[in-house]
C-alpha cells in the first residue's frame, strides 16, 4: 500500500478523462444539428416519442447508477460485508410493478410530465404541490451529486476541485440544452459502457494483484465479510433480508415508478410495449451493477483487510477510500486511473443531465404552459432549452453552496431524500384508491412530508452529540446503489451507530432503518389521504377522469358481488376507462393545430377534459396510439 496520501494523474489519464467530456459534448451537438434539430417540445423533452427499448433501458440504468453509487457500494461492502447484496431481491417487484401498473397508466394518457397525472386525477393544486416538491428535491440534489465526486477526486489525487466541477457542469449543461432528451439518452448509453469498463478494469486488476478470485473469497470469509441470510424482522435493524428485499421495493418504486426522470424515458419510447420491455432489460443490468460494486468491495478487503486507508489517515471519508484504492491498484498502469475517473464522472453526468431535462420538463409543462396556453411551439421549445440551461447554472451554484455547507451537508442531503416516499404515496393514493379526493391527497402529502421531516431531522439531531455524525455526507454508511434521485439521502439518516439495547418510544422511530423510510412515508400519505377523503366525501366513479385509476381493487375483490364493487368504485377496467380519453386527445389536437399522429402535447389538462365531455365513463374508441401493442394487464 502507498505511503503517501496524494497520488497524481499521468498525461494519459488526463487525455482519457478529456475524451469522455469531448465525446459526451459531441453526442449532444450531433442531436442539436440533426433530425428535427430539437425544433418542437415533443422532440426536445420527449425525444419525439421515438426511442427504442435498448437505449431507454441503459439510460434508466445510468440515471440510477450515480457517482455516489459507484463510490458507495464498495465501501459499504468493505465495511459491513455482503448483506447489502440482498438488495437485488427488491429489483424484481421494484421493476415489475412499474412495468405493469405505472407505465400503462402514464403512457396511455400521453403525458409529458408525471405531475400532469395529478391534475387529471385530482386537481391543479395537487399537481402544483407535487411539481414544486419535485423541483425542491432535485435542485438540492444536483449540486451535491456534482460536488461529491469532484471533492473525492481532489482529496485523493490533487485534481483541481473546481476544474472538475466546472468541466462536468458546463459539458452537461451544453449537451442537455442543445440536444434535448435524445442527447441525454444516447450519452447515457455511452456513459454506461464507460462505467462498466471502469469497474471491470478495477476488479480484474485488483483480483489479479490479490492472488486470484479464490484468494479474495478466502480473505473475505476469514474477515467475516460474506454475510448469510438475515431473516430478523426487526425494522430497526439497518440491513436484513426484510429491510433490503421488502423495504427496498418501495425505494425502487419511488425511483422507477413515479420519478419524473424515469417516467420521461418511458414516455419517450415508441410504443407501450417497448417502454415495458425497457423495464425488463434494466433488471439483469442492475443485478450486474450491484454485483460489480459488491465484488469491488471484496477486492478492497482482500487488499487492505481490517487496516483500511481511512483508519491510517490516508483519506478522510469512506467514498475517498474507493478512489484511493483505484489509484493504489493502478499506480503502475497509466491510463487506467483515468478510465475509472471517467467511469465515476459518467455516473455523475448521466444523473445530472437527467435532472436538468426532467426539471425543464416539469417547469415547462406544469408551471408555464397551464398559464400560457396560447404559446407557440417555437417559443415553447426555445423556453425549454433556456430552462435546461438555467438549471445547469443553478446546479453550479448549488455545488458552490454544497462546498460551504460542511457538516450541514448531511442534513441537506437528508432533506432531499425525505421527499421520495410521500410523492410515491401521493401517486399510489390516486392510482389505486378511486374514492380518494383532492382534499385527501393534499392533506396526505403534507402529512407524509411532515412525518418524513420529523423522523429524518429527529434522528439527525438525536445523533448530533456523537463527533462522527458531524462529518459530511460522504462518511455515512447508507445505501450506495440507491444513491440516486429520490432515494439517495436516506443514506445520511441512519449512520454507522447501532445501539446495543433496543430503543423504545420516539427513539425507536428515530432508529427506523432507512430502507423502510419510503414505505413508512408513502403509507402515511395513503392512510391519511383515505381517511380525509372518507370524512370530506369520497369521489364517485362518474367524477373520475377516465384512465387515471388502475383497477387493482376490482381484481383483489373479485369475490364481492357487483353492487358492492360499484359502491367501492372499483369496477371499471383500465382499458374501458382509457377509451373515454380519445375525445380529449382529438379536441386538444384541433386546438393546437397538430396534425401528426402521436403528438399529444397537453395544455390546461383538467379544463380540457371537462370541455371534452369526459364525465361519463363509456365510449367506443380506444386511447392507446398502438392498440395492438397494449400490454395485457
Amino acid at each position: 500500500m502507498g505511503d503517501v496520501v496524494l497520488m497524481h494523474f499521468s498525461t494519459v489519464d488526463y487525455v482519457i478523462f478529456a475524451l469522455l467530456l469531448v465525446a459526451s459534448t459531441g453526442i449532444g451537438l450531433f442531436y442539436a444539428f440533426s433530425g428535427g434539430r430539437q425544433r418542437t417540445t415533443q422532440e426536445f423533452l420527449l425525444a419525439d416519442r421515438s426511442m427504442s427499448c435498448l437505449p431507454v433501458s441503459l439510460s434508466l440504468l445510468a440515471t440510477f447508477q450515480s457517482a455516489v453509487a459507484i463510490l458507495g457500494a464498495p465501501s459499504e461492502v468493505y465495511t459491513f460485508g455482503t448483506q447489502y447484496w440482498f438488495l437485488g431481491c427488491s429489483y424484481f417487484l421494484g421493476l415489475l410493478i412499474p412495468a405493469h401498473v405505472f407505465i400503462p397508466v402514464f403512457y396511455r394518457l400521453r403525458l409529458s410530465s408525471a405531475y400532469e397525472y395529478l391534475e387529471l386525477r385530482f386537481n391543479k393544486t395537487v399537481r402544483m404541490c407535487g411539481t414544486i416538491t419535485f423541483i425542491f428535491q432535485m435542485v438540492i440534489y444536483m449540486g451535491v451529486v456534482l460536488y461529491a465526486p469532484a471533492l473525492a477526486l481532489n482529496a485523493v489525487t490533487g485534481f483541481s476541485l473546481w476544474g472538475a466541477v466546472l468541466a462536468m457542469g458546463l459539458v452537461c449543461t451544453l449537451y442537455t440544452a442543445l440536444g434535448g432528451l435524445k442527447a441525454v439518452i444516447w450519452t447515457d448509453v455511452f456513459q454506461t459502457v464507460v462505467m462498466f469498463a471502469g469497474q471491470l478494469a478495477v476488479i480484474v486488476v485488483g483480483t489479479s494483484q490479490a492472488g486470484g478470485i479464490s484468494e479474495v473469497w478466502r480473505k473475505a470469509m476469514n474477515g467475516s465479510r460474506i454475510a448469510s441470510l438475515d431473516l430478523n424482522p426487526d425494522p430497526l435493524e439497518r440491513h436484513t433480508f426484510w429491510t433490503l428485499g421488502v423495504g427496498g421495493v418501495f425505494l425502487m418504486l419511488a425511483l422507477y415508478g413515479v420519478n419524473q426522470a424515469q417516467v420521461q424515458r418511458y414516455l419517450s419510447s415508441r410504443t407501450e410495449r417497448e417502454a415495458v420491455m425497457s423495464c425488463y432489460v434494466v433488471f439483469p443490468c442492475q443485478q450486474i451493477v450491484l454485483s460489480l460494486g459488491c465484488l469491488m468491495g471484496l477486492v478492497m478487503f482482500a487488499r487492505y483487510g481490517e487496516d483500511s486507508p481511512l483508519d491510517k489517515g490516508y483519506v478522510k471519508t469512506k467514498d475517498q477510500m474507493v478512489l484511493y484504492f483505484v489509484m493504489d491498484v493502478f499506480r503502475d498502469l497509466p491510463g487506467l486511473p483515468g478510465l475509472f475517473v471517467a467511469c465515476l464522472f459518467s455516473g455523475a453526468l448521466s444523473t445530472i443531465s437527467s435532472a436538468f431535462n426532467s426539471l425543464a420538463t416539469v417547469t415547462m409543462e406544469d408551471l408555464i404552459k397551464p398559464f400560457f396556453p396560447n404559446m407557440t411551439e417555437a417559443k415553447a421549445t426555445l423556453l425549454s432549452k433556456a430552462l435546461a440551461l438555467g438549471y445547469g447554472l443553478v446546479c453550479l451554484a448549488m455545488a458552490y453552496v454544497a462546498s460551504l455547507m460542511g457538516s450541514v451537508l448531511q442534513a441537506a442531503f437528508s432533506i432531499f431524500g425525505m421527499v421520495g416516499g410521500p410523492l410515491l404515496g401521493l401517486f399510489c393514493l390516486g392510482m389505486f384508491f378511486p374514492w380518494a379526493n383532492s382534499t385527501g391527497a393534499l392533506v396526505g402529502l403534507f402529512s407524509g412530508l411532515a412525518m418524513a421531516f420529523w423522523i429524518g431531522i429527529g434522528s439527525f439531531v438525536m445523533r448530533l452529540p456523537g463527533p462522527d455524525l458531524l462529518l459530511p455526507y460522504a462518511n455515512t454508511t447508507g445505501p450506495p446503489l440507491l444513491g440516486n434521485m429520490t432515494t439517495v439521502a436516506m443514506t445520511t439518516l441512519v449512520s454507522a451507530m447501532t445501539t446495543k439495547t433496543r430503543p423504545s418510544g420516539v427513539e425507536a422511530i428515530y432508529n427506523l432503518s432507512y430502507m423502510w423510510y419510503s414505505a413508512h412515508n408513502s403509507a402515511t400519505v395513503v392512510l391519511v389521504g383515505l381517511l380525509v377523503s372518507l370524512l370530506t366525501g369520497p369521489m364517485k366513479e362518474k367524477d373520475l377522469t377516465p384512465g387515471t385509476v388502475f383497477p387493482v381493487l376490482g381484481t383483489l375483490l373479485f369475490f364481492l358481488p357487483e353492487r358492492y364493487k360499484e359502491k367501492l368504485c372499483c369496477v371499471t377496467p383500465l382499458g374501458h376507462k382509457h377509451k373515454d380519453a380519445q375525445p380529449y386527445l382529438t379536441a386538444q389536437k384541433k386546438e393546437e393545430g397538430e396534425e401528426e399522429e402521436g403528438e399529444g402535447g397537453r395544455k390546461g389538462a383538467g379544463e380540457k377534459l371537462v370541455e371534452a365531455g369526459l364525465a361519463t365513463p363509456r365510449a367506443s374508441t380506444t386511447l392507446s396510439p398502438h392498440p395492438s401493442e397494449e400490454t395485457a394487464l
